[in-house]
């Protein structure tokens, strides 16, 4: 569901200036070595690479080629969105629209927030091997083509915000500034993944503001620090593809910080989180279906801390993919147990 493929070959950058440099630099049936070394672009087996090539940096750009973060900033909104329809007993039409609108808020502000990402950390990404093949990093754009291009997906997540109710607008409008300085914060302290879990999980008080016009916050703050500490394991594996590179560049993470101790103190993460969306759930009169939801979270969180070897990268990766399966399965609990207000 999550799993993509990447690879690298040589070819002409997505940059259409990079194109005309190419093509004029065959003279005399000679080819220039500036042309040569220009021809050094990244090669996915993604769907991306179907479209024209003046597009795709843009894309690679905002990760769209990889959904996984998408999911994760999307969980959360589902949680809420569910559990405030459970609570309120609404028609299944609220939580579907709903759900559909904040998909769509996921993709464009998962995406804005890649962008801001990029630009803070584009002297950085090239000297990291993971990274240094991203647009910004290898020149594919420029920082003026990017900054033009957040203000594109920031008008369009502005444009799915205001079809909120105005108590949804103004807390929704509360947590760009979060979003904007999270990049900085790896330079700064050993736990940006806690920056990212404070942004990232907005959707969790966003969701229910959505659907009932206000939050209820006696279930929201646990529901909320329940994805803060949920983001603190899966970002944690995802910091340790790229510990020994941080070393060098002089970047801070929780992978670096916990160290030998990663696996129980991330173990001990994941039961503070699982705990606390019981809590949430207790608070908001769930049923069997939910905690069923839960349950099938823990093993998969269980199965991800043990299986992972967070020496290798590639384990790593895969670890941090399959996270998203965790909060796809608290979801289902609380679907399940919505749907039950049907029969």
């Amino acid at each position: 569901m999550f799993r993509t493929c990447t690879t690298t070959a040589r070819r002409v950058p997505f940059y259409p200036s990079a194109l005309q440099l190419t093509r004029s630099s065959f003279v005399n049936g000679r080819v220039h070595s500036r042309a040569i070394s220009s021809s050094h672009s990244l090669t996915t087996h993604s769907w991306v690479e179907r479209l024209p090539l003046n597009v795709r940096p843009y894309l690679y750009l905002s990760r769209v080629d990889k959904p996984i973060g998408t999911l994760l900033l999307f969980y959360p909104c589902a949680w809420s969105i569910t559990m405030a329809s459970y609570a309120l007993q609404l028609p299944f039409t609220t939580p579907l629209t709903y759900t559909c609108l904040f998909g769509i808020g996921a993709l464009v502000m998962r995406g804005a927030g890649c962008t801001i990402n990029d630009m803070w950390d584009k002297n950085l990404d090239k000297a990291v091997a993971r990274t240094k093949e991203r647009p910004l990093a290898r020149g594919d754009i420029t920082h003026g083509q990017a900054l033009t291009f957040l203000a594109a997906q920031l008008s369009a997540g502005l444009a799915v915000l205001v079809q909120l109710n105005w108590y949804s607008i103004f807390l929704g409008a509360a947590s760009l500034s979060v979003v904007v300085i999270y990049p900085l914060m790896k330079r700064i302290t050993h736990w940006p993944q806690a920056v990212l879990g404070i942004a990232f999980n907005w959707g969790a008080l966003l969701g229910w503001s959505a659907v009932a016009g206000s939050v209820d916050w006696g279930v929201c703050l646990p529901l909320y620090a329940s994805g803060v500490t949920w983001t603190l394991v899966y970002d944690s594996i995802y910091a340790h593809q790229d510990k020994r590179d941080d070393i060098g560049v002089g970047i801070r993470s929780t992978a670096l910080l916990f160290g030998e101790r990663t696996r129980p103190i991330l173990g001990a993460l994941s039961a503070t989180s699982l705990s606390l969306v019981s809590y949430a759930g207790y608070l908001n009169a769930h049923g069997t279906p939910f905690y069923f939801g839960v349950s099938l979270a823990a093993v998969q969180l269980a199965r991800i801390i043990y299986r992972t070897d967070f020496d290798q990268r590639q384990s790593c990766s895969q670890g941090f993919v399959d996270c998203g399966w965790s909060g796809f399965w608290i979801w289902m609990g609380a679907l399940a147990d919505y749907g039950l207000l049907f029969w």
